[in-house]
């Protein structure tokens, strides 16, 4: 603790658990040591304003705060935000807000790290980022300790899918409930929360269209159902007064599959994969099928197509087959050139005069 002058100015300077705190007073000495002074009475017996707030506030009312006022009214993800706060309730349950230093998110991220990937350590920073955000915007904390922490870097090339025979397997080996879960993910590369919040006023069975109202990028997207999808989803229909078409008995939507789809991996031999992952083998199969990369874009709903560039990987022969339609176009001059019975060396600027074949070579 001290004062010290700046630019004509006095400031005090001090600690409150752990955190630095200084403040400017003004051009007197005697009044900045005065209102040290006080500061350390304050300090002392826990009157202190800035942490008081903070003292009273522990992360397990902070995280019931958050799900009830923002991650479930707001938040089609929030299962997702229930199970990353279990995670982050393990490391900092019973602590006060002001306890939770950007040392302490340090020591969580080094942790964490031991058992899961660098992208799910930072799905939980991120997590536990915004709920911070929220308690400074609720005045219930003054700083977030997690601003300072800087994520793992990700390797978003990583794209796992199932072969044919997995595909078979896990359905075979899925529960009543997930099976038509599984047909429409497989079938409609569509993620899990638009899936689980599926309500039947979104589906078009006239026009064969998925209606997501709000995707992940905040838009409007449609999704084409194929027959398999279209007689699943019809089948599906157990619950005539519940608004949702995936429920459970009493007409609730699911809160989550994750046990009931773990176990049905678990059961096909299938390890190291995740719900995401069928929208990936969606896409896999489709580009591997031959369709092209800015189909599959849209499908996916992305907004680029450097997202959708992860899958062109699966699709060598794209490259061949481009050049062997070339080729054939080829042909058919050459041979035209070869009827004519003459002794002239085929000239190549005649063919790319010919607009049709400009065509094929793109732009």
């Amino acid at each position: 603790m001290g004062i010290y002058l700046k630019k004509g100015n006095w400031f005090i300077d001090y600690r409150v658990n752990g955190r630095r705190k200084r403040e400017k007073i003004g051009t007197s000495k005697a009044l900045a040591e005065t209102v040290l002074k006080k500061r350390k009475v304050e300090i002392a017996e826990g009157k202190f304003l800035d942490i008081k707030k903070e003292q009273k506030v522990k992360f397990e009312e902070l995280s019931q705060i958050y799900l009830d006022i923002h991650a479930r009214p707001n938040k089609k993800s929030y299962h997702s935000d229930e199970d990353l706060i279990k995670t982050l309730s393990r490391f900092f349950g019973g602590k006060y807000l002001y306890e939770i230093t950007s040392m302490a998110v340090e020591q969580f991220k080094a942790e964490r790290a031991k058992e899961v990937s660098p992208a799910t350590v930072n799905r939980a920073l991120a997590c536990l980022k915004c709920m911070f955000n929220k308690a400074i915007e609720w005045d219930k904390a003054e700083v977030n300790p997690v601003k300072k922490v800087k994520l793992f870097k990700e390797n978003n090339v990583r794209v796992r899918y199932l072969e044919k025979e997995e595909i078979k397997k896990l359905i075979d080996n899925a529960s009543a409930h997930l099976k038509p879960i599984l047909i429409v993910a497989l079938n409609t590369g569509m993620r899990k929360g638009e899936i689980l919040n599926l309500k039947w006023y979104d589906l078009d069975f006239k026009n064969n269209i998925i209606y997501i109202r709000e995707s992940k990028s905040g838009e409007r997207r449609e999704v084409p159902m194929n027959m398999l999808v279209r007689r699943t989803l019809i089948a599906v229909r157990k619950h005539p007064d519940s608004l949702y078409v995936f429920c459970n008995e009493k007409g609730e939507s699911f809160a989550n599959v994750r046990k009931s789809f773990f176990t049905a991996c678990k059961k096909s031999g299938i390890l190291k994969f995740r719900f995401h992952d069928l929208r990936h083998t969606f896409a896999s199969h489709l580009v591997m099928g031959g369709v092209d990369l800015n189909t599959v874009r849209e499908l996916l709903g992305h907004k680029s197509l450097e997202m959708t560039l992860r899958y062109s990987h699966l699709s060598p022969d794209h490259k061949q087959r481009a050049v062997a339609n070339l080729s054939r176009q080829m042909d058919t001059f050459w041979t035209s050139e070869r009827n004519k019975e003459t002794e002239e060396v085929f000239d190549f600027s005649q063919l790319f005069e010919n607009k049709e074949v400009i065509n094929t070579l793109g732009p």
